[in-house]
């Protein structure tokens, strides 16, 4: 078993030991992000194969979710951080010099599996460090920091690509991840007891996924649903802004306004679930994103889709944390890594199924109706959360 040996933990150490890698790496990760299609351009490659190898990334965090939980048992969350940081910063390293698609869409899908070991390690980290009572607002300040990160990337990107060449922000990222990686060498680590051998190895992966089967299928199914109403709005706000004849730039701005929102109230989020438990915080976030997608249809200018883009913004900052919340308090403190992994893998099925839904939808009915089914699951996945995730922790 994991534990701190003083669980009153300092916000300070927290910050250098978690945050600040994760913010490190989250800018890298935000400045490459929008450029992993455009690379594949400079490459010869075309349009499909610039959208799988930004799949390939997805898939990479999907596949590395369970092998991630076994290393974390295993080795310790610290040292997986620091291992995922250096292969995240070798495989960015590798993207700047890559000639070819294939080797670059091989670094891509490795960049994947870097990104499944840091979650899962971050989040079994701070689940062991902080006492309940903080759980929430540390991990939803986990979220927060991501959120940061993802917005300070691309502006920090643009300004090296700007000032040198494409691909000079895949230097940037392996910096930043490499900093991260010497940071967290560099802090003591928090976790003062580690789990023996026969401790390690008690439980496979298979017999904690099959004993924690139904809160994979109750708390892991509401987990998704909220994964797949937060990854639409990349799907479907741009393309809603296209058919009204909302031009780039203030699309862009668009975005700009709901991530703006998006980072006010992570902590805020997280000190309600503390207070009042996570439903508090899970249901109505659910629905108001519910909302705004379902009635995206009836907007038909710049100002109402910038009223439903800020609605989506606050719901998705007061949930900030919420998904990693949740799997902490179920998870046992045996196996702790193994189930979270499981966890993971929950959420980030949601995370992929989510673009192809809104596919599948818009494909035959219309990009309303994909809007509506986001809606839908949104507050369908509201009353399914009541139902399902306990209204305290104990």
């Amino acid at each position: 078993m994991r534990v701190a040996e003083d669980k009153s933990v300092p916000w300070g150490q927290l910050a250098l030991s978690a945050y600040l890698p994760t913010g490190l790496s989250t800018i890298g990760l935000g400045a490459v992000s929008p450029l992993l299609a455009l690379t594949v351009l400079h490459l010869g490659g075309g349009v499909p194969e610039g959208a799988f190898a930004v799949a390939l990334y997805g898939i990479g965090t999907l596949v590395g979710a369970l092998p991630a939980g076994e290393l974390a048992e295993r080795f310790g969350e610290r040292w997986c951080l620091i291992a995922a940081l250096l292969v995240e910063a070798a495989a960015m390293l590798g993207a700047h010099f890559a000639t070819n698609l294939v080797v670059f869409d091989v670094l891509t899908f490795s960049m994947g599996l870097a990104g499944a070991l840091l979650g899962l390690a971050r989040q079994a980290y701070v689940t062991d460090v902080v006492p309940l009572e903080m759980r929430a607002r540390a991990l939803s300040t986990l979220g927060g920091v991501f959120r940061i990160g993802a917005f300070i990337g691309p502006i920090l990107g643009a300004a090296v690509v700007s000032a040198f060449d494409l691909k000079a922000a895949y230097l940037m990222g392996a910096a930043t991840s490499l900093l991260g990686a010497l940071v967290t060498l560099a802090i003591p680590d928090l976790v003062t007891e580690r789990p023996t051998t026969a401790e390690a190895v008690t439980g496979s992966m298979g017999q904690v996924l099959k004993d924690n089967a139904f809160v994979y299928l109750t708390q892991g199914l509401g987990a998704a649903a909220i994964m797949v109403v937060r990854t639409a709005k990349d799907g479907i706000i741009p393309l809603w802004c296209e058919s009204l004849g909302i031009d780039a730039a203030t699309t862009s701005l668009l975005y700009a306004l709901s991530s703006g929102v998006d980072m006010l109230l992570f902590y805020v989020g997280g000190s309600l679930m503390d207070r009042y438990g996570r439903r508090f915080v899970a249901v109505p976030g659910m629905v108001f994103m519910g909302l705004a997608f379902a009635l995206l249809p009836l907007t038909s200018t710049v100002a109402g889709v910038a009223v439903m883009v800020t609605v989506l913004g606050l719901a998705n900052g007061l949930t900030s944390g919420v998904v990693m919340t949740i799997g902490s308090d179920a998870s046992p403190a045996v196996g702790r890594a193994r189930f979270l992994s499981g966890w993971r893998f929950c959420s980030g099925t949601g995370q992929a199924v989510g673009p192809l839904l809104i596919t599948a939808v818009a494909a035959a009915s219309g990009l309303a109706s994909a809007a509506v089914a986001i809606g839908a699951i949104g507050v369908v996945g509201a009353a399914w959360l009541w139902r399902w995730v306990p209204a305290k922790v104990s």
